[in-house]
């Protein structure tokens, strides 16, 4: 008999270019599903393949009903399909699974089972050999460090309730930073060991160092937006206000030599134009930035008061 989470749940598969590895994926998720009597259901994400990815995967589960194909037009990543993959199922629970196979799908009853012990995240911690271990390890240090999420490892499989990604507002390879996201709007997180496999087909579509750049510029902009986006003013306006006092220091001291030691240099000048002007236009980007968070902060209350509003109309509904 499965867990309550192991009856209701759904497995996100994004796949691009996954050709080689649909059949085998496919396969191998229905027999763990049968081999665990997991009640769920599968939404593989066909990311603008050009392989044929989606028409295989179609043609490969055509009698399994828990299977369903969806596909974007264009690739658009990682983090787009598992928004698309989630947004297509009702179900309580989902699982973030790679069509590459370097987990396996009998590692899924564990994480249900973990979820079951009333965590919200749970995430996997690699085990095996790694290629992208150097980069990864310092990638997840920093976050950890930065974030202080109690996981070791932001990029792995994971699961978690479907009301986790309700509630967040995820940006292009953003994936990444699901669990910091989430940890900071308070859902609690965790993690469990997982073996790492080697891909036998298909070819990593997550490498090269540009990644490293991205990965990194990513980072600071998810700092950025959880530490001061919600305080614009502390941002902008704090620097531009140390500016502006930065240049009348400047002026002052001009003016002094000016006329007290009749010294004149023209540089100072041209100095304090620069920190008036920065400053002013700091503090007015902080001014603007407070008036858009209020705006965001009224239509997220107003989205949750609709939401609330909904939720007793469906309960009375229910009762009548």
């Amino acid at each position: 008999m499965p867990s309550t989470a192991g009856r209701d749940f759904a497995v996100i598969v994004p796949a691009f270019n996954e050709a080689p590895n649909v059949e085998r994926l496919i396969a191998e998720l229905r027999a763990a599903f049968e081999r665990h009597g997991l009640e769920g259901e599968v939404v593989l994400v066909d990311d603008g393949s050009t392989d044929g990815t989606g028409e295989l995967a179609r043609k490969v589960g055509r009698n399994w009903s828990a299977l369903t194909v969806l596909r974007h037009r264009a690739n658009q990543g990682k983090t787009e399909a598992l928004v698309t993959g989630a947004r297509a199922t009702e179900r309580r629970n989902l699982v973030l699974f790679d069509a590459d196979l370097q987990h396996l799908p009998d590692e899924i009853p564990r994480f249900l089972d973990k979820l079951d012990e009333g965590w919200d995240i749970v995430t996997g911690r690699k085990v095996g050999k790694y290629g992208k271990r150097t980069v990864s390890s310092i990638y997840n240090a920093l976050s950890r460090r930065i974030f202080r999420v109690p996981v070791s490892d932001l990029n792995s499989m994971k699961a978690f309730r479907a009301e986790v990604m309700a509630n967040l507002r995820l940006r292009h390879d953003w994936h990444r930073f699901f669990v910091v996201m989430a940890y900071r709007q308070g859902f609690s997180a965790t993690e469990i060991e997982i073996e790492l496999h080697p891909r036998e087909a298909g070819v990593a579509k997550y490498s090269g160092k540009g990644r490293i750049v991205g990965g990194v510029l990513d980072l600071i902009a998810v700092w950025f937006q959880l530490r001061l986006a919600r305080k614009p003013m502390v941002a902008f306006g704090l620097p531009g206000v140390a500016l502006v006092g930065a240049g009348v220091l400047v002026g002052l001291w001009g003016l002094y030599m000016r006329f007290a030691l009749e010294q004149g240099y023209r540089p100072l000048l041209y100095l304090v134009v620069l920190l008036v002007t920065v400053g002013a236009l700091l503090f007015a980007a902080g001014f603007l930035g407070e008036m858009i968070a209020s705006v965001h902060d009224e239509l997220d209350a107003m989205r949750g008061e609709r939401e609330a509003k909904l939720g007793a109309k469906g309960r009375r509904d229910g009762d009548a």
